[in-house]
């Protein structure tokens, strides 16, 4: 009961925070009251929990029709106080999220002026885009009109041409608006006006790699204590430094935690360095990847990178965000197949859950279930479970990273996928139609529930690339669809057709 609302009060925590920074600068609606709206499932589930003392699952129906009127209520609410128009709201969320056009209140480089107008004009040849209206913004200029030629070429020609009568002033974005007319936003450089008052030594302190090898030491000692208590070893409680010290002083006991912490890490880590070298490649600034330790659940929070500038096209962005899931997956597949045939078979009882590593049921994942089959072979019967081993535990959890970074939610990797893919507005319906798919498997598989709730509140607008309109190449888009069929195939449950025929 305690970490049930532990958990409620980091999970409001979060969401004020999300909601605050997402949408908080374009729309007029209280931050606090959007945020008790999103808020509103999760105190009728904390109240039933309360009430019925957790001895009995909360009525899915009321639930249901929770979430769903909070939804519409979230989005009239936020439609309501909006300050910008619409066809330009993820512009003005470009321009105020990116680290790299953050605006200020006394902007470092000066806006377009109306004097300056006739030279913006001849940046657009008639051949290319034609420009039919252009609206000053007091930290952008919108210009629209007719779209002469390819969009890619479109956007280099005039991106030259901007560059060479402003210089590096502006950041130049490509979007599509509402009526599917492609339009262009100047937007006031101001990291470039930045790096030019900075010392190159102050620019280069960017990836900080004396931060990253102490998180990184922390985050081998935080993992190897979980999995020193994943192998069976008994810790005494922290307070009790003396019996705590003996234990850990011990080697041989020590070294019975690394292989869960070396391999959870090596998955996490390829992954991250996967965005990292891809980003690099494109030359996006970015920081080395980041390792967040923590003393109990896993022993990590997972890693992250943060990018420093902005992304140039759909086709970068879909490189840097695929990489990363792709690289760790490619590290997990060894890894759980050393690991599933190490491990112990077990006897099917009814303390069996997908999320219990001392008897895992394989048939919760189809993906889990093929390579636990490829693993034990004749071992892994129908009344089987797994007892596994802790480069198993690695393993697994590194497929639900994967799974839940490849969720085509908002800023997930998965959600920059379809959006590369597919453009920003329908990638923010996928991502819509994604989260209720989600709430209905949770309400067949518990244990989805907090994923269901966490991608809930997690916005569905993502940043946009600068040349947010060309598409991808079919190749990419092929990459994409095999992103999407490895999300399906490792959270679906094994169909009873392929247990039979697998005899597990």
């Amino acid at each position: 009961m305690v970490f049930w609302f532990l958990f409620i009060l980091l999970l409001g925590l979060a969401t004020y925070l999300m909601v605050q920074r997402s949408v908080a600068h374009i729309t007029r609606t209280p931050v606090w009251l959007l945020w008790l709206v999103l808020m509103t499932p999760a105190f009728l589930l904390s109240g039933w929990t309360l009430m019925s003392g957790a001895k009995q699952p909360p009525p899915p129906a009321p639930i249901i029709w929770s979430i769903f009127v909070c939804t519409v209520l979230y989005w009239l609410l936020f439609q309501w106080g909006r300050e910008v128009p619409r066809d330009t709201q993820t512009q003005a969320q470009a321009s105020e999220s990116q680290p790299t056009i953050q605006p200020t209140p006394e902007p470092i480089v000066r806006p377009i002026e109306p004097t300056e107008e006739t030279l913006l004009r001849n940046c657009f040849p008639w051949s290319v885009y034609y420009v039919q209206n252009i609206e000053y913004r007091p930290q952008s200029v919108i210009c629209r009109g007719q779209l002469r030629t390819t969009a890619s070429n479109a956007y280099q020609q005039i991106k030259t041409n901007i560059e060479a009568q402003f210089g590096d002033r502006f950041l130049l974005i490509f979007q599509e608006g509402l009526d599917d007319k492609p339009f262009f936003v100047l937007v006031p450089n101001a990291q470039a006006a930045k790096d030019k008052n900075t010392p190159r030594r102050d620019q280069e302190k960017l990836t900080r790699p004396g931060l990253a090898l102490l998180l990184l030491a922390a985050t081998l000692v935080t993992t190897t204590l979980v999995g020193m208590e994943i192998a069976g070893v008994s810790l005494p409680p922290i307070w009790k430094i003396d019996s705590l010290f003996k234990v850990l002083s011990n080697p041989d006991v020590l070294f019975k935690g690394l292989p869960y912490a070396l391999g959870l890490m090596t998955i996490l880590g390829i992954h991250e360095l996967g965005h990292y070298l891809t980003a690099k490649f494109y030359n996006i600034r970015s920081t080395l990847p980041y390792f967040i330790p923590v003393p109990f659940f896993l022993g990590t929070f997972g890693a992250f990178i943060q990018m420093r500038s902005p992304i140039p096209n759909r086709k970068a962005l879909f490189d840097i965000s695929i990489a990363g899931p792709i690289a760790g997956f490619v590290v997990t597949l060894p890894l759980i197949i050393w690991g599933l045939a190490h491990s112990d078979v077990v006897a099917l009882t009814e303390k069996t859950r997908v999320l219990n590593p001392d008897a895992l049921n394989p048939k919760y994942s189809i993906l889990v279930a093929l390579l636990s089959k490829l693993a034990l072979g004749s071992l892994l019967t129908t009344k089987s479970a797994i007892d596994l081993h802790p480069v198993a535990v690695a393993g697994f959890l590194g497929l639900i990273v994967t799974a839940l970074n490849l969720m085509p939610v908002g800023q997930l990797d998965g959600g920059h996928i379809v959006h590369a893919m597919f453009g920003q507005r329908t990638a923010m319906i996928i991502g819509q139609i994604a989260r209720l798919l989600l709430l209905l498997l949770a309400l067949v598989r518990e244990e989805f529930l907090v994923w269901a709730i966490i991608l809930l509140f997690m916005p569905l607008v993502d940043e946009p690339a600068l040349n947010d309109v060309t598409d991808l190449d079919n190749g990419r888009d092929i990459w994409g669809l095999m992103a999407m069929a490895l999300l399906i195939i490792i959270v679906l449950p094994l169909p009873v057709a392929i247990a039979n025929f697998l005899q597990i």
